[in-house]
């Protein structure tokens, strides 16, 4: 009976244990739970009042590392209410204690439902028709919404808050991103003395912006035009500090400033951007045409020669091919000139033709957002019309690739992809700047 007695008394003692080690660990889940959410709510209550409320598209690694950083920030003026994501196995789930409240497609109600204030597209691995999908959503919502940086910048630790941007045309119609032998380029351009002539231009910028990137010893950029050579001097001098740098006023048809330029910096590679490309403006002043695209070719052409310079890089035009204009003839002449010193100099000489670029000086995207910005009209010539385009960091990129797999006297012709309804271009601009197409 004792011994009955003491087995009843073990058996209640471990059902005792037992209870008890289950209410303990309830308690520890659920207090884990709450001290995430406590901390959530009393990270916010500082800036309620006056947060805006945020919703992230996109529960990737790129829109909880947009979240960690907006949390890490003491004086954010955001409250993230949540995520939207179209991966089923995402929705319902929480990312630091904010839910994924949905798909990209249920964005109108929850935005409704949380009175969202503003939306961030975190998701730069989509491709542009699923970017098109997204962007068309947000705008059916009328809230503000903006963008991520790319994948480079988040792989290397470079997304902020303050690195949002609005979406912009050529996230919605330029091509899918080509695969470069970056290697190759970095090879092609680091420790090295670089040239950039119309660096204050759209492309000689980009290409300036380009070439920092793969620590060059030295950017030369030479242009015509003070404005534009400060600008681009300054925004290159706050991004890539590292970099020496030597902004040069002068005009590439001055011979002997253009002599002289070369014998002081002795630039081991010319990118050849400094161009007139209007082609109505060069059909009206044609002597203008030929002493720029020509003789200032031709003298900078010369002066890489005359001090040894390793590789020169024409940037050309696809209007160069059987030429009906006076620009694009002048480019022809000035692809010929610098071929035909390929075969008596030691530079190399290369040149990379391509139509029209999204976003430069004098194609359609500046004419139209002018048009947008006085409230319209915005004239499209013909319904049916398309054209090839490539965005600016694209082109520049694909320059740099074809320069350094050239060995001189090659002409290289970019694929310029699918033609676009400059329609389509239109509405889209018209669209992204908030209105609604006619």
């Amino acid at each position: 009976m004792a011994r009955k007695g003491q087995l009843r008394d073990v058996q209640t003692r471990l059902e005792g244990v037992i209870m008890l080690d289950l209410f303990t660990t309830i308690m520890l889940l659920s207090g884990i739970r709450m001290v995430v959410r406590l901390y959530h709510e009393e990270f916010f209550s500082e800036t309620r009042g006056t947060a805006r409320r945020f919703l992230i598209v996109g529960a990737g690694n790129a829109g909880e590392a947009l979240l960690r950083e907006m949390m890490r920030r003491k004086d954010t003026q955001y409250e993230v209410v949540g995520f939207v994501d179209d991966d089923p196995a995402k929705q319902g789930t929480e990312i630091h204690g904010i839910p994924v409240l949905g798909s990209v497609d249920q964005l109108p109600q929850i935005c409704r439902k949380q009175a969202v204030d503003e939306i961030a597209i975190a998701i730069p691995s989509a491709n542009r028709k699923q970017l098109r999908r997204v962007v068309q959503v947000c705008q059916g919502t009328k809230i503000r919404f903006s963008t991520v940086p790319s994948l480079t910048d988040i792989a290397s630790g470079k997304l902020r808050v303050s690195q949002m941007r609005d979406v912009e045309i050529n996230d919605l119609l330029g091509r899918e991103e080509v695969q470069l032998d970056m290697e190759q380029i970095r090879g092609f351009l680091a420790n090295k003395v670089i040239l950039v002539t119309g660096a204050g231009g759209s492309i000689g910028s980009e290409m300036c912006r380009q070439v920092c990137a793969f620590g060059p010893k030295q950017l030369l950029l030479l242009e015509q035009a003070e404005n534009p050579l400060f600008f681009i001097e300054r925004e290159l001098k706050q991004k890539f500090s590292n970099v020496s740098m030597i902004p040069v006023i002068a005009d590439i048809t001055d011979k002997i400033r253009i002599e002289r330029f070369f014998a002081e910096y002795r630039p081991q590679v010319v990118i050849h951007a400094a161009a007139h490309k209007h082609v109505p403006l060069m059909e009206l002043n044609p002597g203008e045409a030929i002493k720029n695209n020509v003789i200032g070719t031709r003298t900078v052409a010369d002066a890489a020669d005359a001090y040894g310079a390793e590789c020169f890089v024409m940037i050309s035009t696809d209007k160069a091919v059987n030429p009906t204009s006076i620009m694009g003839s002048s480019k022809r002449v000035a692809e010929m000139y610098i071929q035909d010193l390929n075969k008596t100099s030691k530079t190399h000489y290369v040149t990379v033709r391509f139509g029209n670029v999204l976003g430069s000086n004098g194609s359609v995207v500046p004419i139209f957002k002018q048009q947008i910005a006085a409230g319209g009209p915005v004239t499209v010539t013909h319904p049916e019309m398309r054209r090839y385009f490539m965005t600016i960091p694209e082109a520049s990129q694909l320059v740099l690739q074809a320069a350094a797999m050239g060995e001189g006297g090659e002409i290289f012709v970019l694929d310029m992809g699918e033609p676009v309804k400059i329609v389509d271009l239109a509405r889209e601009l018209i669209t992204l700047s908030g209105f609604r197409p006619g």
